[in-house]
C-alpha cells in the first residue's frame, strides 16, 4: 500500500473500545443464535421427531395434513422459544444499552408479532405445499420444489416493497426536488428503471443509517433510511445512491437469484437422499413421514451453514463492486469517505474486525476496505 493510500485510510481512527465491545457482543449473539439452531435441530430430528410419531397417531389420526401441521406448529413453538431470549438480548437490549435505538419494549413486542402474523401463514403455505410435492410429485419433486422457490421468490420481489415492508417501517415518498433531480441524474443512462425514491422512516425505532435497493419489476425503487437523508449532505448521499445504482449495472439481484436457485435444488436434492437413507434406520415411519420435519430443516439449516462464509464472500466482492461503481459514477470521492465515515460513526461499526468474522458473519467489507478503495480507484 502506498503512503498515500496509508494516510487516507488513516484518517479513520481505530474502534474505541465501546465500538469494540459492541462488536464482540453482537458477533457473540449472531455465532450463538447459530449454534443454538443446530443443537435445537439435531436435537428435534435425532431424539424428539421418531418418538413423535405414535403420539401423533394417537392424539389426531391417520390425516397426514394435520399431522404436518401440528409437527410445524410444535417445533415451530420450539425453535421460536429457543431463540427468543437470544434475539431480544441481541436486538433491543444490547441495542438500548450503546444508544442505538429509539425502539420502545411494547414496540418491539408488536413488530415481533406482526411477524409472526404474516410469516407463520406465509411459512406453512410454503410447507403444505413443499410436502404436497413430496407426497405426490414422485421421485423429482425436489426439481418441482425449485421451480417453485423460483416463483415464490419472483413474487415476493414484486410484493416486497409495496405490502410487505409497509407493514413494519413508515415509508413515504421522498419530497425534495433538488435532490430528487440529483439522483435521476445518477440512475440516466444505466437502464434502471424504479418507481420512485421513498423515504423509510427507520428513526422512529433506530439511530442507525442505511439504504437499499428494493423491488422487481414496477415495484422497484430506492429506499433511503430517514436517518441517512437528516444526516448526510447532498453529495453524500449522491454517492450512497449510486452505491445502490450498482447493484443494477453489475446484475446482482439476477445473479442472486440464480444462485439461490441453484443452491436451493443442490439443497432440496440432499434432503431426498437424507430422507430416503436415514429416515427409516432414524426411527420415522417412512421417508415421507411428517414427524420427519426437522431433519428435512436441518439437512437445510447445515447445508446453508456450509455454504455461509462463500456466499458472504461473494456478497463482499459484489459490495466492492459497487463502491468502485459510485466512485467512478460520481468522481466523488471526499463525499464517500466522509459518508462511510459517518455510516461507521452512526452504526458503531467496526472498522477492524476479527479476520475470521468477517469470513464468518460479514456480507459487507469492513469499513476501513471500503475507504481504502477510495484512493486505489479515483
Amino acid at each position: 500500500m502506498s503512503s498515500q493510500v496509508s494516510e487516507a485510510v488513516g484518517q479513520l481512527e481505530p474502534a474505541s473500545p465501546e465500538v469494540k465491545h459492541y462488536s464482540r457482543l453482537k458477533q457473540t449473539a449472531a455465532v450463538l443464535s447459530l449454534g443454538l439452531g443446530v443443537v435445537g435441530l439435531l436435537t428435534a430430528a435425532l431424539v424428539v421427531g421418531p418418538r413423535l410419531e405414535p403420539l401423533l397417531q394417537e392424539w389426531i389420526g391417520a390425516n397426514r395434513w394435520l399431522r404436518l401441521v401440528a409437527v410445524a406448529a410444535l417445533f415451530g413453538a420450539a425453535l421460536e422459544c429457543l431463540s427468543l431470549p437470544l434475539d431480544f438480548w441481541s436486538g433491543f437490549v444490547l441495542e438500548h444499552r450503546f444508544q442505538l435505538s429509539n425502539q420502545s419494549l411494547g414496540g418491539w413486542v408488536w413488530k415481533r408479532f406482526k411477524g409472526y402474523l404474516l410469516g407463520g401463514p406465509l411459512g406453512l403455505a410454503l410447507l403444505l405445499g413443499l410436502y404436497a410435492l413430496i407426497w405426490y410429485g414422485g421421485p423429482w419433486w425436489w426439481l418441482l420444489a425449485t421451480a417453485g422457490f423460483l416463483l415464490v421468490t419472483l413474487v415476493l420481489g414484486r410484493l416486497l416493497p409495496v405490502l410487505i415492508l409497509p407493514l413494519f417501517y413508515k415509508v413515504t415518498r421522498l419530497d425534495n426536488p433538488d435532490l430528487l433531480d440529483r439522483l435521476r441524474k445518477l440512475a440516466d443512462g444505466t437502464g434502471l428503471s424504479i418507481e420512485g425514491v421513498y423515504r423509510l422512516h427507520l428513526s422512529a425505532e433506530t439511530k442507525k443509517a442505511n439504504a437499499a435497493l428494493a423491488g422487481l419489476g414496477k415495484s422497484r425503487r430506492v429506499l433511503l433510511g430517514d436517518t441517512l437523508l437528516d444526516g448526510f449532505a447532498p453529495e453524500e448521499i449522491e454517492v450512497v445512491f449510486a452505491h445502490e445504482v450498482g447493484h443494477h449495472v453489475h446484475r446482482h439481484l439476477v445473479k442472486m437469484v440464480g444462485l439461490s436457485v441453484l443452491l436451493t435444488a443442490v439443497g432440496l436434492w440432499l434432503v431426498d437422499v437424507t430422507l430416503r437413507w436415514s429416515a427409516v434406520n432414524l426411527g420415522y415411519a417412512a421417508f415421507d413421514d411428517p414427524a420427519a420435519l426437522p431433519l428435512v430443516l436441518l439437512v437445510l439449516s447445515l447445508f446453508g451453514l456450509l455454504l455461509m462464509p462463500a456466499q458472504n464472500a461473494m456478497s463482499r466482492c459484489f459490495e466492492f463492486q459497487c463502491d468502485r461503481y459510485a466512485l467512478r459514477r460520481t468522481g466523488r470521492a471526499d463525499a464517500f469517505r466522509s459518508a462511510f465515515g459517518k455510516l461507521a460513526r452512526m452504526n458503531k461499526s467496526d472498522p477492524d474486525p476479527n479476520p475470521f468474522m468477517v469470513w464468518l458473519l460479514y456480507d459487507h467489507p469492513p469499513i476501513r476496505q471500503r475507504l481504502a478503495l477510495a484512493d486505489e480507484t479515483l
